[in-house]
């Protein structure tokens, strides 16, 4: 800095500068904390053999060494000016309050792609293939089948929308351009890195299992548990995860009337406080989710379309205002997405990434929002010390991290004493997110499978998957000799081809690790 330059003013030039530039310096690079899903490495190296490399000054690189100058070297993209979003606001007093979702009739959706939507799940030590389609009805409503353009979308009642109005095409935003291809990161079907080999004996046995467990007029839960643990059939995993997040009661009989119960007092809830989201006392927190909601799986088409957007939007917002504790607080917008493309699964055969909600009858996108609002409600009760002040719970969980990993690899933690790499750096969004940020969805989906099937699996278990997840990279990291390297590496690993298989395996690896260490507190310690 010059000495006649004040340090206010460098950093509202650092500022402007950031405003002004959309790359970082150097080369194409990840945008820390903002990344979702992580940069394909192969797709990155043709982008660079192909770009001319521009003319720059001769200049002395020094690396970064300590977090300070690092941090000092780089900024966050997503760092969104006044000047960008000071009329939402104004847009949203103009909107009427809006109680339920508008209605729409189906408009013809676009073509559908060859990979299914979700492939079975399958153990870590099995390979999985794709399971045949329900014999039988759901559990929860009758469904029925229809044909509509070549795609068969499920309808939840027999009643059709009766207005046959045209929906718009979609207006995508200018800073997330149509994607006719979507990338392998962004494909929400299951399948393995490998393929999806022909269903085995073993799985159609799986399968049956579930429907004969599910059919039972008192669903026994442990035993539920146990046969979710190595990951649940497509066709099983809606009302699976209604049971097993405790939004469902297990006798059948009392089901019906739960779920009409609890969705009425959702759209209660929208009526009696959506219409405040522009008062004094709660326009930052609906300005924040507002402006979240569109970095949600930016690379998937289906999470830009304004109606999409807007059911999140009021999922998290009635979600904040009855959770004064905590509130809003970013990164919990990313834990409605599995539980919303799962239920929307029940009524899309294929090509989910693509789908139209328009396209979806107005009681089928209603009972979408309201069982994705109540499952995540339940998942935020087992770790809401996550997003209070101060976020006590992922400081706590963080240093249990390091603990743990310095008694099961010294190598990997001493490494990253010598660099000055704090866990804190890069695990603090591996606790905020549940990894959604460093996994793509479907291997979301297939974890959650097991956290919903483990005690304590989203608040104690995910300790020890982060920890297998660590020790995954070990040859990676200790191939690192600087701390930008490491960093870069750590908010940015390459799974984008990870599928049922890997996860199993990680899945595994953890459960080993909490074996061996959860009560064991001076196992291995030095």
């Amino acid at each position: 800095m010059n000495p006649g330059t004040s340090p206010s003013m460098a950093n509202d030039n650092k500022i402007q500068f950031w405003r002004r530039n959309a790359k970082v310096p150097g080369s194409l690079q990840p945008v820390y904390g903002a990344q979702h899903p992580p940069l394909d490495p192969r797709i990155h190296r043709a982008f660079l053999k192909d770009a001319p490399k521009p003319n720059t000054l001769p200049a002395k690189s020094k690396k970064a060494s300590s977090f300070h100058e690092f941090a000092r070297s780089t900024n966050d993209a997503w760092d969104i000016g006044d000047d960008e979003d000071e009329d939402f606001l104004a847009a949203a007093r103009l909107s009427s309050p809006p109680p339920p979702p508008p209605p729409s009739a189906p408009q013809p959706p676009p073509p559908a792609s060859s990979d299914d939507l979700d492939a079975p799940d399958e153990p870590p030590t099995d390979d999985a293939g794709p399971l045949p389609k329900p014999e039988g009805g759901r559990d929860l409503a009758k469904i029925d089948s229809r044909p509509t353009n070549g795609r068969v979308v499920k309808s939840c009642s027999e009643a059709q929308l009766s207005t046959a109005k045209v929906r718009t095409p979609i207006q995508k935003q200018q800073s997330l351009p149509i994607r006719p291809i979507v990338p392998l990161v962004a494909r929400i079907s299951d399948q393995n890195a490998s393929g999806a080999p022909p269903m085995t004996v073993r799985e159609k046995s799986r399968l049956d299992k579930f429907r004969q467990l599910l059919a039972s007029p008192n669903t026994d839960l442990d035993e539920l548990r146990k046969l979710s643990w190595s990951g649940i059939p497509r066709e099983m995993r809606p009302i699976t995860w209604r049971l097993l997040s405790g939004y469902l009661p297990a006798n059948m009989e009392r089901r019906d009337l739960v779920l009409k119960r609890k969705r009425d007092e959702y759209f209660g809830f929208i009526e009696q406080y959506y219409h405040s989201r522009t008062d004094e006392n709660h326009r930052d927190t609906y300005r924040q989710i507002h402006i979240d909601i569109p970095r949600t799986n930016p690379l998937i088409p289906l999470f830009q379309q304004p109606l999409v957007q807007e059911v999140f939007e009021r999922i998290l917002f009635i979600w904040a205002i009855r959770h004064p504790a905590s509130g809003y607080v970013q990164g919990i917008n990313d834990l409605v997405t599995p539980f919303f493309v799962v239920f929307l699964s029940e009524f899309v055969e294929e090509d989910v990434e693509n789908f139209e909600m328009a396209g979806l009858p107005l009681e089928c996108q209603r009972n979408i929002e309201a069982d994705s609002f109540w499952c995540m409600s339940k998942l935020l009760d087992g770790i809401q010390d996550n997003y209070t002040f101060a976020q006590p719970g992922i400081q706590i969980k963080v240093k249990a991290l390091e603990e743990l990993v310095s008694r099961i690899d010294e190598d990997v933690h001493s490494h990253f004493q010598r660099y000055e790499v704090e866990y804190l750096q890069f695990a603090f969004r591996w606790m905020n997110n549940l990894l959604m940020r460093e996994l793509p969805l479907r291997c979301t989906i297939r974890l959650w499978d097991t956290y919903q099937a483990e005690a304590e699996g989203f608040s104690h278990f995910h300790l020890y998957v982060c920890a297998a997840f660590l020790i995954e990279w070990r040859k990676e990291i200790l191939s690192m000799v600087d701390f930008q390297g490491l960093l870069m590496l750590l908010q940015n690993l390459p799974t984008i081809h990870w599928g049922n298989e890997e996860v199993g395996l990680l899945l595994a690896e953890a459960y080993r690790l909490k074996y061996m260490f959860a009560d064991a507190p001076n196992h291995y310690r030095r």
